[in-house]
């Protein structure tokens, strides 16, 4: 009997494992991405109603490049806290705000009449987004495990850009073949979002087991000795995601100046490419040494730029694809190439902190130089003003995937 039984305990030493990796199936993985992609479908949701808004409110291209930066001040704002705050009380205290707050932009993107609504519906929507690259990317590691970091790192990721570009493409379709064009993709959206606030509250994360120290709104940062992998993710991941905002804030001017089409579906699909490149080149490089990844994703965006150059000055739409796609493919680099680097040498405890660190880093640039483009172009015409972006911004890419190629280990 005494060896029946040790026999019979020996099984239950390793089945905690088995119950916990039960509890978190793959599928769970990607559905943990998904209140990230519905956060981020609303982001970039209106990039093909500004003309409409334009149209009917009255505002320059200076204007519509602040309404734009607005999103950039609420995402940047709400990383000072996001972070630090799901590291300490959790996920689901910091999603669940986040998506009452994207649920009332959409409501106030649907019924603006003013330049000052706009600006409210940028605001809480880059809140919401700030929140969602911080803790809703962290969720996705935590769900997944140690084990399955990388493919963490690539789902939330992919999450973020995928939403990107469904957004615009969304709007462009639904603006053009259904009745109120500025309302009806916000209410799907709001459908979305509804959708994603059941997932949060179903998501098998738990509690931090320390509250953490230090306090609560501050710069986000990361722990010593991980600087160095937030510095190169930083690096190549602000060039690209700078040129995916202009595309996203001056591109539908660009179409209509320079090309002659008012179609919102087709400044919408345009958005949409960019982001689907930006998709697909992630898990087309996904095996790829982090080190590829990066310079690659820095190369993308100045050929990216290269190209904007050519297309203001030929008036060519497809130099102006051909833009958009490489700065998507750019930004999806540098972005899987920086939450990699980060998913596999943070603890838990400071991840969300530190994806924080990593889009504050990203933001900052996207926010400030398509908004002083804008200006610019107001001043002294289109062309300069794009050409003067382009040069700018592909002397910090390169800049960007040199310091990555000569960073030894």
């Amino acid at each position: 009997m005494p060896d029946s039984q040790t026999v019979s305990a020996e099984p239950a030493a390793p089945a905690e494992p088995e119950r916990k990796a039960a509890r978190t199936p793959t599928w769970w993985v990607w559905l943990a991405a998904w209140p990230v992609t519905a956060v981020f479908v609303l982001s970039n949701a209106a990039t093909p109603l500004y003309v409409l808004w334009q149209r009917d409110i009255g505002f320059s291209k200076g204007t519509l490049t602040v309404v734009f930066a607005c999103y950039i001040v609420g995402l940047l704002g709400s990383l000072l806290v996001s972070g630090v705050v799901s590291d300490r009380l959790g996920r689901g205290p910091v999603l669940l705000p986040a998506l009452a707050l994207a649920l009332a932009a959409c409501a106030i993107f649907a019924t603006a009449t003013t330049v000052a609504a706009l600006i409210v519906a940028r605001l809480f929507a880059g809140i919401a987004v700030g929140a969602v690259v911080s803790a809703g990317m962290a969720a996705v590691t935590e769900v997944a495990g140690p084990e399955r970091k990388r493919l963490a790192a690539l789902l939330a990721s992919s999450a973020m850009v995928l939403g990107a570009g469904l957004g615009p493409l969304l709007a462009g379709l639904l603006s053009e073949t259904l009745p109120a064009p500025t309302v009806t993709v916000f209410v799907v959206e709001a459908v979305l979002l509804a959708t994603a606030v059941l997932v949060v509250l179903r998501m098998p994360v738990g509690r931090p087991a320390s509250p953490g120290k230090g306090a609560w709104v501050r710069v986000p940062g990361v722990p010593r000795g991980n600087g160095i992998h937030l510095a190169l993710g930083v690096a190549v991941f602000a060039p690209g995601i700078t040129a995916t905002s202009f595309v996203l804030s001056l591109g539908p001017t660009l179409l209509t100046e320079l090309l002659g089409t008012t179609s919102r579906i087709v400044s919408g699909g345009m958005a949409f490419v960019m982001f689907l490149a930006a998709t697909g080149v992630q898990f087309a490089v996904r095996k790829l040494s982090r080190r590829t990844i990066l310079t690659t994703g820095a190369s993308s965006t100045t050929l990216s730029m290269a190209a904007l150059i050519a297309a203001v000055h030929a008036s060519s739409a497809a130099l102006l694809v051909a833009s958009a796609l490489l700065a998507g493919a750019g930004q999806g680099m540098g972005q899987l190439g920086g939450l990699s680097l980060l998913n596999s040498t943070v603890p838990a405890q400071r991840l969300a902190e530190a994806n924080a660190a990593l889009n504050a880093g990203g933001y900052l640039p996207a926010g400030l130089l398509p908004v002083s483009t804008g200006y610019v172009m107001d001043a002294v015409g289109l062309p300069t003003g794009a050409t003067a972006f382009g040069a700018v911004l592909a002397g910090l890419a390169v800049v960007g995937g040199v310091v990555v190629r000569v960073r030894r280990g």
